[in-house]
């Protein structure tokens, strides 16, 4: 395909988006002209940085940006073709359709199984099937199901429901400042707090802290971030209690007890949870974002792909194996896992990796920082 052919493509494809969608594309993905030189910094911006800088030693710093957009505009430069990948992936809905049946079904067929029965399914078949719905949060939360918002915000309130606890609206709003403000600190949500690094430091301690991922992962914004409820998380809160409450109508506290226990272990101390660490734990120096290709990535909406995804976030993850392969000098000789529990091993009994060992940075002054959230945010 030609390249005016790969750009009208692309146009074509945001043109039949609605405005909201381009919008959030634009925040996480911004079109950045490309420069010679970086502007220079203000003598706030340095100071505070100093300041941070000094209040949490331990952790990787690095100020030159975030290297996803760097390569981003470097793939896009040498491979256009990547804009043919762009788009929705419109198997998602029928997939989330299947995981709420199979999960509603499997608590029908353990009533009255005996505890020993119910607990192993709860951990292997529950844990695993609602990391895959987390997953599938994750996917929609950038719109890829549907090419309107609120078609994927509503799909996303509904396969948040096997989980037992409301979570997607919140969510996508702290994702997308994952995404346009990775390793900043007081915005990027998922960087440890400096409490994390000092306390999970032995074995048996960094096992418990990702045992406790789920929490830390709820609860670690609302310190570092904090945000209002918007309208669609009460939303989301009014679906969540109405499915619970339905379960614990006709499938009783085991039931209720059987999907929240599931997100909890499935999201702790699990196989799948590899991808947790996997995914911006410094494993060798110089990197912040890892991939992992394997065979879980069949079960895990090719989370795997971390890379890729951070470099295109509107790239659907179907598609996502894709760009290593249009690309392969780009991405190949980075590092990367096959095994997540060797991601597991690695991090609980290597003493050189904790949660200190994850990249922040400063490039956004303090102002800047009360300004967004004064706005609710990157969205609402």
């Amino acid at each position: 395909m030609a390249r005016g052919e790969q750009s009208s493509t692309l146009l074509k494809s945001r043109s039949e988006l609605d405005v909201q969608h381009v919008m959030e594309l634009t925040a996480i993905e911004p079109d950045r002209p490309e420069s010679k030189s970086a502007p220079a910094e203000s003598p706030t911006l340095l100071r505070e940085r100093e300041e941070k800088m000094k209040e949490e030693p331990k952790f990787h710093w690095d100020h030159s940006g975030n290297p996803h957009d760097r390569r981003r505009a470097e793939v896009l430069k040498a491979h256009p073709e990547v804009k043919t990948l762009f788009g929705i992936d419109r198997m998602t809905k029928y997939k989330v359709a299947a995981t709420i049946f199979f999960q509603v079904f499997s608590i029908h067929l353990l009533k009255g199984a005996p505890w020993y029965t119910w607990a192993f399914c709860c951990y292997t078949i529950c844990g695993l099937i609602n990391h895959m719905v987390s997953l599938s949060l994750h996917e929609i939360s950038h719109n890829l199901a549907f090419k309107k918002v609120w078609h994927n915000r509503l799909l996303g309130i509904i396969s948040n429901l096997t989980m037992g606890i409301p979570a997607f609206s919140s969510f996508k709003r702290y994702h997308m400042e994952h995404h346009r403000y990775q390793g900043e600190v007081g915005v990027d949500p998922d960087l440890p707090l400096n409490f994390e690094g000092w306390f999970f430091s032995t074995p048996a301690k960094k096992a418990l802290w990702v045992f406790l991922q789920p929490a830390f992962y709820g609860l670690r914004p609302m310190i570092t971030n904090p945000k209002p409820p918007g309208k669609w998380e009460f939303i989301n809160i009014s679906f969540a209690l109405t499915f619970d409450g339905a379960i614990l109508y006709f499938f009783g506290l085991p039931g209720i007890l059987y999907l929240l226990l599931g997100t909890l272990l499935g999201l702790g101390l699990h196989p799948m949870s590899g991808h947790f660490l996997s995914e911006h734990m410094v494993m060798c120096e110089g990197q912040e974002t890892f991939c992992y290709y394997g065979p879980l990535n069949w079960l895990g909406y090719n989370v795997g792909y971390h890379i890729e995804h951070h470099d295109f976030a509107y790239i659907p993850v179907k598609n996502l194996p894709q760009v290593r392969v249009m690309a392969p000098e780009y991405y190949d000789t980075l590092g990367h896992y096959h095994s997540f529990l060797k991601v597991l091993y690695d991090f609980i009994f290597d003493e050189k990796l904790s949660p200190y060992s994850r990249t922040k940075r400063v490039l956004v002054e303090n102002s800047e920082i009360k300004d967004l959230r004064a706005r609710g945010g990157l969205i609402k």
